[in-house]
């Protein structure tokens, strides 16, 4: 090699080496722009807000990983897929997404890291001969690495789907999941048998999770619905199927008019959320009570408490659930019913619930300070105040106000304003 043509070599390499400091100055904006697009282009990327966060962890420790290579000049094959790559297969593989949507986002995602990079490009001085093969070293690196790493989440993805259709009760789960979305008529004695579970008596529907772990808590679960079962003497055994590794669908069946179970769970700390549904019989029973207990899952979750308990009858739940269907929207409607009472802290938290208890009374300051266990005069200066705080009076639009403060009180900082004050 002659010495001019080993110093070009060196001098792209430095190129791309700072394109890649340049990039990775940035990863979290560009890994939050790819994952933007991934979801825009493909629809079933676009999942829960957990499995969303898995993949933007996933988009960024890829990019994070091919700019580490490319500055330090590593092999491709030495590389293996991030940690967050991996188990985002796993994720995808337990919730039944087709595995071409897993490859269809790395290739995605590669031709827009690609753009990316010429961007980069196009803003350094480099000439036109180095810039030429800078552009084909980078691109070739991209190729060899989607490449290797498809080819890894794949393999993980196939493994994981096997494992999770294994263990997951598989005929059992999936006509349960057919009895709750089919639009066919059903025949409950057959589908009784199918599923064994007595479909004609009446019903509770519990959905359980851990928030805060993403290890296989199938186990805990079931164990704790046999407990819950037993304490709450059902007659017969509950049903039980696993809708990921940290969650599950339970129903616990009765011959009459069940108890609520609402008060046992709250008498005493637990580790698991709970989301509960209203009391049904039959198939339609038996749906709407699953149906009611996901959207007071999702209000549950969408708040952020840790291990909440909460029942689709708790007042006025089965409403904020109804009005958080699109939080985006909910959220600045919200602020823009509230004004300042809507920002996030102790104090318009306390003005919030004072205004709110006092509107559900009938605005009875009296029937407002027995409630809430405060003098009079205290409900009096904290409505004043919340009014204040709102900027305008409550008067043609009092019902607006009403419902965006159970919007409030049940979703909490998810849609309260957390901008810094001006």
């Amino acid at each position: 090699m002659t010495v001019a043509r080993r110093d070009g070599e060196v001098a792209v390499g430095r190129y791309v080496e700072a394109i890649a400091t340049r990039m990775n100055a940035r990863v979290t904006q560009l890994s939050a722009a790819i994952r933007l697009a991934l979801e825009d282009d493909i629809a079933d990327l676009r999942g829960d807000a957990r499995t969303a966060e898995l993949l933007g962890a996933s988009v960024e420790g890829n990019v994070d990983t091919l700019l580490h290579a490319l500055r330090h000049d590593i092999p491709v094959d030495r590389i293996q897929a991030p940690p967050a790559a991996v188990e985002y297969a796993r994720r995808l593989a337990q919730q039944g997404i087709p595995a071409n949507a897993l490859v269809r986002a790395y290739r995605l995602g590669q031709r827009r890291l690609t753009e990316m990079v010429f961007d980069e490009l196009r803003a350094m001085q480099i000439p036109a001969d180095q810039r030429i093969t800078a552009i084909e070293r980078i691109t070739a690196i991209l190729f060899e690495y989607i490449d290797r790493i498809t080819e890894q989440v794949v393999t993980v993805y196939d493994d994981e789907r096997e494992r999770w259709l294994e263990t997951r009760n598989s005929l059992r789960a999936l006509r349960v999941r057919d009895l709750l979305t089919t639009r066919k008529p059903v025949d409950p004695d057959t589908a009784s048998t199918t599923i064994s579970y007595p479909l004609r008596w009446h019903h509770i529907a519990l959905i359980l999770w851990f928030p805060d772990t993403e290890d296989d808590q199938i186990p805990r679960l079931q164990q704790f619905v046999r407990e819950l079962a037993d304490h709450l003497a059902t007659d017969a055994a509950p049903l039980f199927i696993a809708a990921d590794p940290t969650c599950a669908w339970a129903w616990l069946p009765y011959r009459a008019t069940p108890p609520d179970p609402a008060p046992y769970l709250r008498s005493a700390p637990s580790t698991v959320g709970i989301a509960i549904g209203p009391a049904g019989s039959g198939v339609a029973g038996f749906r709407g009570s699953h149906r009611q207990a996901e959207r007071a899952q999702a209000v549950a979750r969408a708040r952020g408490a840790a291990n909440p308990i909460v029942a689709a009858s708790d007042p006025g739940l089965a409403t904020a659930a109804l009005l958080g269907e699109n939080l985006d929207e909910t959220r600045a409607w919200v602020q823009e019913v509230l004004g300042e009472l809507a920002r996030d802290s102790e104090n318009d938290e306390r003005l919030r619930e004072t205004l709110r208890v006092f509107l559900r009374a009938g605005s009875s300051f009296k029937a407002a300070a027995g409630e809430l266990d405060l003098h009079f005069n205290s409900v009096k200066y904290r409505v004043g105040r919340a009014i204040a705080r709102r900027g305008r009076a409550i008067t043609e639009d009092r019902l607006d106000v009403e419902l965006a403060l159970l919007v409030c009180h049940w979703y909490g900082p998810a849609v309260l304003r957390t901008d810094p004050k001006p």
